[in-house]
């Protein structure tokens, strides 16, 4: 239940700092036969389906699953290559998009978004691409994002280098366990592992993104810093992701460092079973 209650909080959290828009996605069935729709209803969902699927291509609706998809991609590139400790970006508002087949090769996002830093509060408009790669063989989407220079300049260097040198000489193991709690609270200390522990697992959510999925960090089970190695800090943390589509939740390990001069950098990777996998393994006989 705690961990329920924990990905509802943050869900609700993302909604306020992430999307300013609404998303439309797919709608619950249920099993119950006096829920079943009657012939108009399926008629109506049937054509909302219709035009979802035609909306893949050409222009978009900004609020609609597509361009939701590919701009929260976008996300994870700039978090990936720019984020730290003190600099996080969330996807702020999609303007509009367009979507297109590229020969046999996949297909190609054109985006208007407004992007969050969301430690300073600034937003900024910028321009991205997006091409998901087709084939049986799954391949991280590639991003090109242009019109983000100012936000991407934000200075956080001082702060960087004040948690860097204040843990950098740690010679004991130390573990965080669950960012956020059942509550949704994160120790003040605690939220620049945080914000470090999403800019690392962007990494895998921009590997994992395809355009049937959607993206969210639900919670850092524990946080591990290990010792200080070539003057990089650490880390060993186990992450749970939020496929907000289909409503899963992977779980991750990952081994990575960090310093100011060289940022994130992730070195290891290792998906474990899913949440409830888990939770029936752990219960008594």
């Amino acid at each position: 239940m705690g961990l329920r209650r924990a990905i509802v909080l943050f869900a609700l959290m993302e909604v306020t700092w992430s999307l300013s828009v609404t998303t439309i996605g797919p709608k619950t069935v249920s099993t119950d036969a006096s829920a079943h729709p009657e012939p108009a209803e399926e008629n109506t969902e049937q054509k909302e389906a219709a035009e979802e699927d035609v909306m893949a291509t050409g222009e978009l609706n900004p609020n609609h699953y597509p361009a939701q998809r590919a701009a929260k991609v976008v996300q994870h590139y700039l978090n990936l290559r720019h984020g730290s400790p003190y600099k996080l970006f969330g996807l702020k508002e999609v303007h509009s998009g367009n979507a297109e087949e590229v020969a046999d090769s996949g297909r190609k996002y054109q985006l208007e978004i407004s992007v969050h830093e969301i430690i300073s509060n600034t937003k900024e408009k910028c321009s991205a691409e997006v091409f998901f790669p087709s084939g049986a063989k799954q391949l991280s989407p590639q991003v090109q994002v242009s019109s983000c220079e100012e936000i991407l300049k934000l200075d956080a260097k001082s702060e960087e280098e004040a948690l860097y040198q204040q843990y950098k000489t740690n010679k004991t193991v130390r573990t965080e366990k669950r960012l956020p709690d059942s509550y949704g609270h994160i120790d003040p200390e605690m939220t620049p592992f945080w914000h470090l522990s999403i800019v690392a697992s962007s990494f895998i959510m921009l590997k994992e993104s395809t355009e049937n999925t959607l993206y969210n960090m639900a919670q850092v089970a524990n946080i591990t810093q290990l010792a200080t190695e070539n003057d990089q800090l650490k880390f060993d943390c186990h992450v749970l992701l939020h496929d907000m589509v289909s409503q899963e939740i992977p779980q991750w390990k990952l081994l990575f460092t960090w310093s100011p001069a060289e940022g994130v950098k992730v070195l290891h990777t290792e998906q474990l079973p899913h949440v409830h996998e888990s939770e029936k393994q752990a219960k008594p006989n």
